[in-house]
């Protein structure tokens, strides 16, 4: 009597299976319905094709277009392998490496016979691409071995792939797709899972956006590679929203907007960090000036530490195991010559520009005997760290070398955890919504595989975390679900993660609060209890905006440059109309910088829609138009940026109402 499996259903139920049968075959069972939306299927959890046989008993959840991030994930995954197929349909005799799925779309590297590709090929590959989906091929996944496999990949010419295969463990599993039947059929090695066929993919649900180089394995000692980057969606609406939502945001990108403000610049002189420009300095200024009240009315202490610490500091500490390659390492000594040999260097040990500050902090903490009675302290620094981030990595002032964080460490009790974690939050929430992002995720990473400290401790990290969020109350009021996130903890600690949405349904991972036994630990870090013996602290890391530079690229793209009055790096322009009126507006701006505004004095001989149009693009909030009228009333017309009326209304009454809308939130009455 053949043995039948037992498939467990999400409503509870459970059916018997014989051998052979397919997820496919269960919702075709269910109902036609199903069978037709069915995409894929999660056994005892694991993403598999549909058509994959069960291996005995197991659970089943069906996966349709209603589970968005697994159906994207698949057809992201297929176009790539789509766009594979193409590629070597039209060029012969070039060579597939790897084809991931990623955020938003999907990409594939190749290495052409002829010449490297480029964004003249993408129309030619995108109709080859949109046949191979009309073919509806099917998507068959096979199982090879390895010497099988290397045999096929040489046969063909495909030696990148045969030396990947070559390297795989050796007692991995190694899975082909193959892409229609019969001998001509094309294949490719991947772990999958994929949709039962190409038809299941919209052929117009998709874009090839462009080509760029990208060296094999990511080295640059390797072949050079043509990477064809597309993006991929369900539906051709999902579709059109993406490209309108590109537009938008090459409209936003930080990087043209900080030109046309005059914010910033950055130059191959110093590659990797930001030259700030006047105004782009009073925004950084009135950002940093809020930050620091809203730390000290919650109980912080500001430190500043030292930019260069020696190398043995951060053996210790586990970073330079960790971060070694991302450093900037110096001699602890300048080398010196001698008389009749060549440069010697006169001590052989090594110093490092901080890449972040927590070492730091504890050195401050352990100056001194601390009590349990001083728990919680809370050290804060506006630090500025470096890193060396490779030059393809860096992007405007999102990703650069040299960066300030807005960092704190809190060093606590463990009855003080949770409450210190809910308190974080709770500044953070409040913090976030003064800035303009109301709608943010929080996200809880979970222990990596590499990891210091024992499976207690991070049992113990993990659960204070989680208790610190359900407190705040923040699990409720998030738009999202509170997310687990296994594997992405840091080495030393899990974190939870705050995932704020922008103006144009972005998001971006800014803020981080992390519970860490380990590195008080590694460096000797305790206090002196209530019962007179030693005890470790538990050491907080935790930050709001992450980094000033990206988060203010944040805030540039959030914003449009269209800043809330009180960040706005000039507040206000009085243009003339006529130069009868230059001395009405020089004492009108003497009255408003009285009241603390930020003002320019537009006195050129210039057209005054030529003035207007100028200090729109600069994104000036407020300019306050002058003529010989408004000079002998006392009154100014006001227009503010983005709208086409403008208001004539008296000097004074202005005033006040924009010393008001300046003020930064937290000094509001």
């Amino acid at each position: 009597m053949t043995q039948m499996f037992k498939i467990s259903l999400p409503d509870g139920s459970v059916r018997e299976v014989a051998p052979g049968t397919t997820p496919a075959d269960v919702a075709a069972a269910i109902g036609p319905g199903l069978a037709k939306a069915a995409l894929a299927a999660r056994v005892d959890g694991e993403l598999r094709d549909i058509n994959r046989p069960f291996e005995g008993d197991a659970t089943l959840a069906l996966v349709t277009a209603r589970d968005e991030a697994d159906a994207l994930e698949l057809a992201r995954h297929d176009f790539a392998h789509v766009l594979a197929e193409a590629v070597q349909n039209l060029f012969p005799g070039t060579q597939i490496t790897f084809g991931p799925a990623t955020e938003d779309g999907f990409y594939y590297d190749f290495a052409a016979r002829d010449r490297p590709f480029t964004d003249e090929d993408l129309p030619a590959i995108e109709e080859e691409m949109r046949r191979i989906i009309a073919r509806d091929e099917p998507l068959i996944r096979e199982v090879w071995s390895r010497a099988d496999l290397i045999a096929r990949w040489q046969a063909q010419g495909e030696t990148f792939k045969a030396e990947w295969a070559a390297e795989l463990p050796e007692g991995e599993t190694l899975t082909v797709y193959r892409a229609g039947n019969g001998e001509g059929a094309w294949l490719d090695m991947c772990r999958g899972p994929h949709l039962a066929s190409t038809g299941k993919l919209d052929p117009q649900a998709f874009k090839l956006t462009r080509v760029s180089g990208a060296y094999w394995r990511g080295d640059q000692k390797n072949a050079m590679l043509s990477r064809i980057y597309g993006t991929g969606w369900l539906n051709k609406k999902q579709l059109d929203a993406h490209l309108v939502r590109l537009e938008e945001a090459a409209k936003r990108d930080h990087r043209k907007i900080g030109q046309e403000m005059d914010l910033f610049h950055l130059q191959s002189e110093a590659q990797g960090s930001v030259f700030w420009h006047p105004k782009g300095f009073v925004l950084w200024r009135q950002l940093e000036a809020y930050m620091r009240r809203r730390l000290d009315a919650a109980g912080y202490q500001e430190v500043r530490t030292p930019q260069l610490m020696d190398a043995r500091q951060w053996e210790q500490s586990g970073h330079w195991g960790k971060y070694r390659e991302n450093m900037f390492v110096v001699p602890d000594e300048i080398p010196s010559t001698e008389d009749d040999g060549p440069i010697v260097s006169a001590a052989a040990d090594l110093m490092a520009l901080k890449p972040m500050n927590c070492p730091a902090h504890v050195l401050i903490f352990r100056q001194g005997i601390k009590s349990y009675r001083d728990l919680p302290m809370k050290l804060a620094e506006f630090g500025c760290c470096h890193r060396n981030e490779p030059h393809g990595a860096l992007h405007g002032i999102m990703r650069v070398r040299q960066f300030t964080q807005d960092d704190a460490h809190i060093f606590v009790r463990e009855d003080q955890l949770v409450g210190e974690v809910t308190a974080f939050c709770e500044l953070l929430d409040s913090v976030y919504r003064d800035l303009g992002f109301a709608d943010y995720a929080v996200k809880l990473a979970l222990r990596p595989d590499n990891r210091f400290g024992s499976d207690e401790m991070w049992d113990k990290a993990e659960e204070e975390l989680r208790q610190a969020v359900l407190q705040s109350g923040l699990a409720q009021s998030i738009k999202d679900q509170f997310e687990e996130l296994p594997g992405e903890g840091a080495f030393y600690a899990p974190k939870l993660e705050f995932h704020l949405t922008d103006a144009i349904g972005r998001t971006w991972q800014v803020g981080t609060i992390q519970s860490d036994r380990v590195l008080p630990e590694r460096l000797d870090a305790s206090y002196v209890g209530e019962d007179g013996a030693r005890h470790r602290p538990i050491m907080l890391h935790r930050a709001i905006l992450g980094t000033f530079e990206r988060f203010i690229g944040i805030l540039i793209e959030h914003h449009a440059g269209r800043f809330p009055l009180w960040l706005a790096p000039v507040q206000a322009v009085v243009a003339t109309i006529v130069s009868d009126a230059d001395e009405a507006a020089r004492a009108a701006v003497a009255k408003l910088e009285a009241a603390g505004l930020r003002v320019e004095a537009d006195l050129r001989n210039e057209k005054i829609n030529y003035k207007v149009r100028e200090h729109s693009l600069a994104k000036v909030p407020y300019i306050l138009v002058l003529g010989k009228r408004e000079a002998e009333e006392g009154t100014v017309a006001v227009r503010r940026l983005g709208e086409q009326a403008q208001q004539v209304m008296p000097l004074d009454d202005l005033i006040a109402r924009l010393a008001q809308e300046a003020k930064a939130p937290d000094l509001r009455g």
